[in-house]
């Protein structure tokens, strides 16, 4: 369990003021929930931010909630460099070709210049690949399924906290395999984690495909995606799997000698999620009011709130502290003792932090052996009896979740629409209506008609019959895709 951060001191006037409206002024409240709540802060390198404490937490609680899922499924983790040599790049030209314009170089040492100038990560194929061309040998050393967290680099022009910075934290995992269907089998599976990890720990509902040849990721043959919705109606790319077939094995010589005794290569897989999410979090729960967290990653799920006044103050104060007692042994709890400020500034304080669940406490409720549950969002102010306030609080928390999903479901399912023209596709995107379903034929030269009349892309095609004609072209369709602005 993460250690929830400390919080500083805060003054009574300055720090909990109005931000804008979400509906209104969508990109400032955004940066303003991500000051104001210290999740993050801008630093003096271009395009690149500090995370706070309050903000690592969150991500160190997703980190746990997906590291159990690899576990799960059999992967280990494992590090290698940041750095990777301007060859090994250069050895797969599609996936070289695909990031370069995002590539940082370092071409200098020690005061002196490199003889190969070597590449900040962009990601980890290529090094990964050197590495299991050393580690592999036989079958039996199949399959490697290994998960690295760390950073990564890309030299990015237009940038906002957590949603596209310069750098940022993610997990790539990268597996070998014996055969193409167990990387197939491999690429769904994580898919499927990644799908299960939004929708349940971060109440974020997705929608999950195959990216389309223009999307995939450069050196893959396959990609696959969940993509989410955000209130400005723009998908948010969440988490991607990549069937990278034989084509890093070639480029890298990664042999292994099958029980036939025949030499073949291996065929691999990749996938990663970043704190990209992180800001689908803020986006999608938020509201005027500033956060609202999903319990699972929330760094304090309970806040107990003593109201300190009169006589019985430190009665009070104790009933606070032996209630988190108990509560701690399951939750993330944390007592606001801080008497600089008002009760009701704290109120204000910690919605705007996203904690979803508050309990008052107060001389009267010790008085009548009750506290006052507040949820962060799904129901009001209600008492509840201090015996067997556990079961409340779990039960309240489970219906913070709920509302949470529910809302976030109701937006999404009321945002997918269908094109029956190039004009409706058009119609829709500018009217920001979401997702739009089309049929289309599988031509490129349709997709990217579709592209330039309607600014908007295609985020995946899903497994839905394509029972119709390409809107494009009139041709048979082979695919459904869903199209949508993105960030």
């Amino acid at each position: 369990m993460s250690r929830a951060p400390e919080l500083r001191p805060l003054d009574e006037g300055g720090f909990v003021k109005e931000i804008p409206s979400k509906a209104g002024q969508f990109s400032e409240w955004y940066t303003a929930v991500v000051l104001k709540a210290e999740l993050a802060d801008y630093s003096p390198v271009r395009g690149c931010i500090v995370v706070r404490p309050y903000g690592y937490t969150i991500w160190e609680l997703m980190q746990q909630g997906l590291d159990r899922r690899f576990k799960a499924t059999g992967h280990t983790n494992a590090y290698f460099p940041l750095f990777i040599p301007q060859s090994f790049l250069a050895r797969e030209a599609e996936h070289v070709q695909g990031f370069a314009p995002e590539v940082a170089w370092v071409t200098r040492g020690g005061g002196e210049e490199l003889s190969e100038p070597l590449a900040v990560r962009p990601t980890s194929e290529t090094m990964i690949g050197h590495m299991y061309a050393r580690w592999i040998r036989s079958y039996r050393d199949l399959p490697v399924l290994i998960n690295q967290w760390g950073n990564v680099v890309r030299w990015e022009k237009a940038t906002r906290p957590f949603l596209r910075t310069m750098e940022f934290l993610w997990q790539e995992g990268h597996t070998a395999h014996r055969t193409a269907e167990d990387a197939e089998a491999e690429a769904r599976q994580m898919l499927e984690v990644y799908r299960d990890f939004v929708e349940t720990d971060l109440a974020i509902p997705v929608l999950s495909g195959r990216k389309p040849e223009s999307e995939k990721f450069p050196g893959a043959v396959r990609s696959y995606t969940i993509e989410a919705l955000m209130p400005d109606a723009q998908a948010l790319q969440s988490g991607t799997s990549h069937n990278l077939g034989q084509n890093f094995a070639r480029a890298f010589d990664i042999k292994f000698l099958d029980s036939d005794n025949i030499e073949k290569h291996v065929w691999t897989t990749s996938w990663g999620l970043s704190w990209r999410v992180l800001g689908g979090i803020i986006m999608v729960h938020g509201d005027d009011r500033g956060l609202a967290l999903p319990p699972k990653v929330a760094p304090f799920q309970v806040v107990i709130v003593p109201i300190l006044t009169g006589a019985e103050r430190e009665q009070v104060l104790a009933a606070a502290r032996s209630l988190a007692a108990r509560l701690g042994t399951t939750v993330r709890v944390r007592v606001d003792e801080r008497t600089e400020v008002t009760p009701g500034w704290k109120f204000n304080d910690w919605e705007l932090r996203g904690v979803p669940l508050r309990i008052e406490v107060g001389p009267r409720d010790l008085a009548q052996r009750q506290v006052i549950l507040v949820p962060r969002v799904g129901g009001g102010r209600r008492p509840v009896p201090v015996d067997g306030v556990e079961h409340e609080v779990t039960a309240a928390l489970e219906g913070v979740h709920g509302e949470l999903f529910r809302q976030a479901k109701a937006y999404l399912d009321g945002h997918i629409v269908s094109a029956a023209t190039p004009d409706d596709l058009v119609a829709a995107i500018a009217a920001r209506r979401g997702f739009v379903r089309v049929l289309w034929c599988g031509a490129e030269a349709c997709e990217q008609s579709l592209r330039r009349a309607s600014g908007a892309s295609p985020r995946l095609i899903t497994d839905d019959p394509a029972d119709g004609r390409c809107i494009a072209c009139g041709s048979p369709a082979r695919e459904v895709a869903y199209y949508a602005r993105a960030y």
